[in-house]
C-alpha cells in the first residue's frame, strides 16, 4: 500500500470540492489510482483526456504508484 498526495486542477479540483488530498491505495499504476479516485469523487473526465504527473515530471498511466509521492492528474485547459 502507498500513501500519495493527489492535486487536483480546473474541473478536477472543482468536482473533488478541494485541490489537494493525501490518500492510502493499493493501486498497482497511476492508472488504477485515477479509477480509485473517479470512482471516490465522481470525475467525468476518460482516462485518455487527462495527463498525469509524479513529484512534478510528467509520467505513463501504467507507472507504478510510488509510496510517498505528490500525484497530479491534469484535465486538458481551454486558454483564452
Amino acid at each position: 500500500m502507498a500513501t500519495v498526495t493527489l492535486l487536483y486542477f480546473a474541473s478536477l479540483r472543482e468536482a473533488a470540492g478541494l485541490a489537494s488530498e493525501r490518500v492510502d491505495t493499493a493501486a498497482a499504476d497511476l492508472q488504477g489510482l485515477y479509477a480509485e479516485t473517479q470512482a471516490r469523487h465522481g470525475f467525468q473526465w476518460p482516462l485518455a483526456a487527462l495527463r498525469v504527473a509524479v513529484d512534478g515530471e510528467f509520467a505513463r498511466w501504467r507507472d507504478a504508484v510510488p509510496d510517498g509521492a505528490e500525484v497530479a492528474f491534469i484535465p486538458p485547459v481551454s486558454g483564452g
